[in-house]
């Protein structure tokens, strides 16, 4: 399934129950930061070395997954709502990141 595939069904999920009116900019952006907070949530406590193995516990991997995949559709929702190609935005995001942040020469010095 393509990105844009998924935007048309969260659009049709969204359409069957009417929720168009509520999927505002704002609302949307609001949803967005209240699912990585619950995302945060899951990894607040843990140490590095038990955030590192979270497919270890089962619970946790199926609560990370679905917060990820919460995260990820109010994401699109948002985009759509605005208009924004998220593909082309983040290819746009690594070029200018690449020119701030060089890699360095993998020659040795001489």
């Amino acid at each position: 399934m393509t990105l844009d595939e998924l935007t048309q069904r969260l659009r049709q999920f969204a359409a069957a129950r009417e929720w168009e009116p509520f999927h505002t900019p704002k609302n949307l952006v609001m949803a967005l930061a209240g699912e990585v907070g619950e995302l945060t949530a899951l990894f607040q406590w843990l140490t590095p070395e038990e955030s590192a193995a979270w497919q270890d516990d089962p619970e946790l991997a199926a609560n990370v997954r679905d917060e990820i995949a919460d995260v990820t559709l109010y994401l699109l929702q948002l985009a759509d709502a605005l208009g924004v190609d998220l593909l082309a935005a983040a290819n746009a995001k690594i070029d200018r990141n690449e020119l701030r942040f060089p890699a360095p020469d993998p020659r040795p010095a001489p």
